[in-house]
């Protein structure tokens, strides 16, 4: 900031460092912007670059005295030799957003606005006279106004609104759900230090999100958040963007912190008591804070702020988790609520917090130690470790974690802390750090094996040189996040592959051990069907047996009685004969055939001629009666 203060006399350095933003810092783009083009162009002593500004030095003119060079200047003059380039007209880029459309839109910079509105018009088919175009980074701008003087970087993003013209219709439900898809831009205005943040939320983010996030920009907590601008119909903080009636695409808002009346009057009575502290003291301690921007009367003002609160930490605290309440109660009440957002908790549970997460999650670990004896910490506090563009840098990128190194055994504490995860090196560079070189800021990047300290930065620094070296160890640490994110992308599918290898084998044993189980029943239902076919075929022959040897012998051919001679044909085509005595009863006859293993249960005896079912007669019945003699053919036929 202080080089392009340097070359375009701009005074406000907030307003340099604003400007370097809205270029992603580059000097000679931001040197572009606000120099006019007509001028020439003016050649740097670095590196050869060219940059657009006046031939000649501020105070020099084109006479022969400005071929004299001169080491004082940050720019040389132009000598005769050098030839000046003519102006070539810059060319301007615009996105213009409206609804769900985008049109870009290229100018020369000394084209007007409303010249923009015509291309517009025969883009959207929305008329000139409807149409508010709006994003603009300056004040009052006008259709006839030109470009080249609103000082606009190459690329810039607008946004036409029109109020005048109906919404396109749809049903409720179809442009509710087409409103959770779109994404809003709110523009937030933090009312007490008046600076701008452009937001983008999706319409399904909620009231609450959109508090959160603003919380993490200005440290002022939800319930202390005092805002103006949302729609009657945002009534909780759970509604959604879509359907809390914000404007589309576009909506402005603006927050502050709430205080009471009873806040008010102590901070009055603050300020009474730090200008009585500071009448007793000789100002010697802090004549060096005038190298830092701070006037006097700032610096008395937190020096006695300081002298007369209690200490960052409690002494030999117990709990880390509630010495960090207390360093962070005690820091917002010295320097306000606009500071990094310390981590609450032990070193090793920031560890835990910054390094042990997923690849795509890790961050930086950011330790801050604090020493009030030191006459930097009060300067480095309030205008460097408190400027937004420190808090939110750190609040993307890092994990914060805090210690005050104030008292001895909390310095010893730490000490032991810093040579258990980073080594006895670190912690003795620590050591030896002299109280003026506090507060000391550490970034630490976690790696495979084990925590490296990138950097060692010194509280006699500028916020330029502070954001400098922050970004520098981000550098590094995205490099190395890529290669950790690869490296896990690649194990992730590893593993991916490994447990699918190890559910189908799990798979295949289940279904080898099914297939083994079905077959183990299989053969003990066989077994158990055939320990039921021979118990019952054992069963069958004991029957037989006892039936075969209570049959009454058979009559002999010369016997006198009378005897009838039966033929029996088996379902086999076999024959049998027997003879029995013309008196003997019809189940005798059955016995005989069961005898010989064909039970009446199951077989039945018929008879040739008439075709009768003997079975079907009475059993006790004699042969003679049945007509079953002298002689009879008889077949066995199976029941069904």
């Amino acid at each position: 900031p202080s080089y392009l203060t340097a070359c375009t006399g701009i005074e406000n350095i907030d307003e340099a460092i604003t400007l370097l933003e809205q270029n992603n810092w580059d000097l000679v783009a931001a040197i572009n912007g606000v120099i006019p083009q007509e001028n020439g162009i003016l050649q740097s002593e670095y590196g050869g670059e060219t940059l657009q500004g006046p031939a000649y030095g501020p105070t020099s003119h084109p006479t022969a005295s400005s071929s004299t060079p001169s080491s004082s200047s940050a720019f040389r003059h132009v000598v005769p030799s050098r030839q000046i380039v003519e102006r070539q007209p810059r060319m301007l880029d615009f996105r213009v957003e409206y609804r769900d459309r985008n049109v870009d839109v290229v100018l020369e910079d000394s084209c007007t606005v409303g010249e923009i509105k015509h291309i517009l018009e025969n883009e959207l088919q929305i008329p000139v006279s409807k149409m508010l175009l709006k994003g603009w980074k300056t004040g009052d701008v006008d259709d006839s106004t030109v470009l080249k003087t609103l000082h606009l970087p190459k690329n810039n993003s607008l946004y036409v609104l029109t109020p005048d013209l109906p919404p396109p219709s749809s049903s409720n439900s179809g442009a509710l759900q087409e409103s959770l898809n779109q994404n809003f831009m709110l523009i937030i205005t933090h009312r007490e230090v008046q600076r701008e943040y452009n937001l983008n939320f999706s319409g399904s983010s909620t009231i609450q999100e959109v508090k959160r996030n603003v919380y993490d920009l200005t440290s002022i907590p939800v319930r202390h958040q005092l805002w103006e601008g949302w729609p009657p119909s945002a009534t909780d903080d759970s509604m959604t963007l879509a359907a809390s009636g914000l404007t589309y695409p576009c909506h402005r808002l603006t927050v502050g912190r709430r205080s009471s009346p009873a806040q008010t009057r102590e901070q009055s009575e603050e300020q009474c008591t730090d200008v009585h502290m500071v009448s007793d003291s000789d100002g010697d301690d802090f004549e060096d804070a005038t190298e830092f921007g701070v006037d006097d009367g700032e610096m008395f003002g937190m020096a006695s702020s300081a002298l007369r609160k209690s200490p960052m930490m409690p002494e030999n605290a117990e709990n880390e988790g509630d010495a960090l309440l207390q360093f962070t109660a005690e820091f917002s009440s010295r320097y306000g609520d606009c500071h990094p957002v310390y981590f609450i908790g032990s070193l090793e549970a920031a560890f835990q917090e910054a390094f042990y997460g997923k690849a795509r999650d890790r961050k930086l670990l950011a330790i801050y130690l604090h020493h009030d004896e030191s006459v930097l910490t009060n300067v480095f506090c309030s205008q460097m470790l408190c400027a937004e563009s420190i808090v939110s840098y750190l609040s993307q990128n890092f994990i914060t974690w805090a210690w005050d190194m104030t008292k001895e055994a909390n310095r010893a504490r730490f000490l032991t802390m810093c040579t258990r995860h980073f080594g006895s090196v670190v912690a003795q560079t620590i050591r030896t750090q002299k109280t003026d070189q506090f507060p000391l800021f550490l970034i630490i990047m976690g790696k495979r094996s084990s925590n490296e300290v990138l950097n060692v930065i010194q509280g006699n620094t500028t916020v330029d040189e502070l954001m400098m070296r922050l970004m520098a160890a981000m550098e590094i640490f995205s490099a190395q996040q890529q290669e950790d994110i690869k490296d896990e992308d690649e194990r992730e599918a590893r593993e991916n592959v490994k447990r699918e290898q190890d559910e189908a084998y799990r798979i295949s044993l289940e279904a080898d051990r099914a297939k083994r189980e079905a077959q183990e029943r299989e053969q003990a239902e066989q077994f158990r069907l055939e320990q039921i076919r021979k118990e019952q075929e054992e069963e069958r022959e004991a029957i037989r047996l006892s039936l075969e040897q209570a049959l009454p012998p058979e009559p002999k051919k010369e016997s006198t009685e009378s005897v009838s001679k039966l033929r029996i044909r088996t379902p086999s085509g076999e024959f049998f004969e027997r003879r029995f005595l013309a008196s003997s009863k019809l189940q005798v006859v059955f016995d005989f055939v069961a005898s010989k293993g064909y039970p009446w249960g199951e077989f039945k005896l018929l008879g040739t001629f008439p075709r009768r079912d003997v079975t079907q007669l009475d059993p006790n019945k004699s042969l003679l009666e049945v007509k079953l003699y002298p002689q009879e053919t008889l077949f066995l036929e199976a029941k069904e």
